[in-house]
């Protein structure tokens, strides 16, 4: 039996949407399921829609969510160049046998040429006119071109591009894992353009021939690209490598949250959630587009929640680790249907893993996300803010959000709080209870209770009044954890200081 060997094969086109990510992983789940190899491979042929940096994305978002590749543009491996731009010789080569067995052809038709056709052709505007065995002999190619007439064009240096030459009135079957029988009449195909007049192959052409060099068994990849797989099959017979031909497994479509169509890279700035995994820069527009990673998620719980996009293990479980998900997985568990993406979710399983995370390991997070905004944080004090707001927590960005003022004081308080709930004649009765607080011997929570209950008594004040009250003096909100908690964090010194600056902002 052949050793399993899987391709993640992304397109430098701009960032990786977070689609491509779940295909990453279930090419990497069943690799690593079956003892095989996981290639990266960069297809970028199309030089026009090539983004600088979008190579270097694409592999920085595989190792932050563990990906790993064994093979790829520089992970080594034996199969290289694993960009397709640096193997157009390759492609060339086997286009030009293609052309020699009567399997394709040159054109020389401009765009021009090629949309004039089109529109002559064209009775009704339902009409779906293409490149095909009905149209091609009206055409400029080698097919209705004499030899030397060929010869002097591609002499000369006339552009052209060699196409595939599509069977008349045929069936093409082919067998999908997910799909199960698949079968489309040649009807429906164009012959496609399998060498660019930049010299450079299509998608089409580059693929195939990759996979069978680079010793592909099994190729799983959306199910955008089903259609197209008619075409990928003919060219396996052309070449005469039918009993080589991956098994193909086309994945459901991620839906929209609302469910109606296709999940895009604006639905996120639309909905307010990230569908890239690292945050981008669309250097065109200047739009910047949220990451997963810089929202604030732990790329096991991405990972996780991918995972189930699509696949389910058939049991009740829904938390898994990436060595437990590889033990599980099963392309026959993946199903034909399509996936809501749903961000709730998304944020539940985010909270799940920062809750079961060790405080040492969240505490490095926010260190890192207090860095960003100019501020330095000590282990102990991390894990001071950690032990404070973990439950409170859906992202790790929500921690130094909430525990900031824990080491800093607060620039503002709430302007809602402020407005609707405080009363300026309570200002006395809390800069009484900050001096009690102050000449107190003791400042635990005993104590504390203490005082806060005779304080409460006395100015018939609700705990529904108080608590929000000393919250919003300690941290700038009403809202958070346990409020002795929150106090004995903070020393007694910060604590009554606090009280007597923020009563001041307070009342302005």
């Amino acid at each position: 039996m052949k050793p399993i060997r899987v391709r993640f094969a992304p397109s430098p086109t701009g960032a990786l949407h977070i689609g491509g990510i779940r295909t990453a992983l279930y090419n990497y789940l069943f690799a690593k399921k079956s003892g095989g190899s996981f290639l990266l491979r960069i297809e970028d042929t199309d030089q026009t829609r090539y983004v600088p940096g979008a190579e270097e994305y694409i592999i920085e978002a595989l190792h932050w969510v563990g990906l790993i590749p064994d093979e790829g543009p520089g992970f080594g491996g034996e199969y290289g160049p694993y960009r397709q731009s640096e193997r157009s010789a390759i492609y060339k080569e086997y286009a030009e046998k293609l052309i020699q067995d009567g399997h394709a052809y040159y054109a020389f038709d401009t765009a021009e040429e090629i949309e004039a056709m089109k529109a002559r052709l064209q009775q009704d505007p339902s009409d779906s006119i293409k490149y095909d065995y009905n149209t091609r002999m009206s055409m400029k190619n080698s097919l209705t071109l004499s030899s030397d007439e060929v010869e002097s064009m591609i002499s000369s240096g006339q552009p052209y591009t060699i196409r595939m030459k599509i069977p008349a009135d045929e069936v093409v079957h082919f067998y999908d894992t997910i799909r199960e029988e698949v079968s489309l009449h040649t009807a429906e195909l164009d012959d496609k353009v399998l060498i660019k007049s930049d010299g450079l192959p299509t998608y089409h052409m580059a693929n195939v021939i990759d996979d069978r060099l680079m010793k592909i068994t099994h190729v799983i990849r959306g199910e955008e690209w089903l259609s197209s797989t008619a075409h990928h099959v003919l060219l396996y017979r052309f070449f005469g490598w039918e009993s080589e031909m991956p098994e193909f497994s086309h994945l459901p479509l991620i839906l929209k949250p609302s469910g109606n169509g296709k999940l895009s890279k604006r639905d996120g700035a639309q909905f307010g959630f990230p569908v890239f995994p690292l945050d981008w820069k669309d250097e065109k527009t200047g739009d910047l587009f949220l990451g997963f990673r810089e929202q604030g998620f732990l790329p096991e719980a991405l990972l996780n929640f991918m995972a189930l996009l699509g696949w389910n293990s058939g049991t009740e479980k829904e938390i898994f680790s990436l060595d437990e998900l590889i033990q599980y997985f099963s392309k026959d568990k993946i199903g034909k249907s399509s996936s809501r993406f749903d961000y709730d979710k998304a944020k539940w399983f985010n909270q799940q893993y920062i809750q079961n995370t060790e405080d040492t390991t969240l505490a490095k997070y926010v260190i890192q996300d207090a860095l960003k905004q100019g501020q330095k944080l000590t282990d102990e004090q991390a894990i001071s803010i950690i032990k404070l707001y973990k439950d409170r927590s859906i992202f790790l960005t929500d921690f130094f959000k909430q525990g900031k003022y824990l080491i800093s004081d607060i620039a503002e308080v709430d302007q809602d709080f402020k407005s609707k709930k405080w009363k300026q004649e309570w200002t006395d009765s809390y800069l009484e209870l900050a001096n009690t607080i102050e000449q107190s011997d003791e400042f635990t929570k005993e104590k504390l209770e203490e005082i806060l209950k005779a304080f409460m008594a006395k100015y018939t004040y609700k705990m529904g009044e108080v608590l929000p009250s000393l919250r919003v003096m300690m941290s700038g909100i009403p809202m958070g954890p346990d409020i002795y908690a929150m106090i004995l964090t903070l020393s007694k010194a910060v604590f009554v200081k606090r009280i007597r600056e923020n009563i001041i902002k307070l009342n302005k």
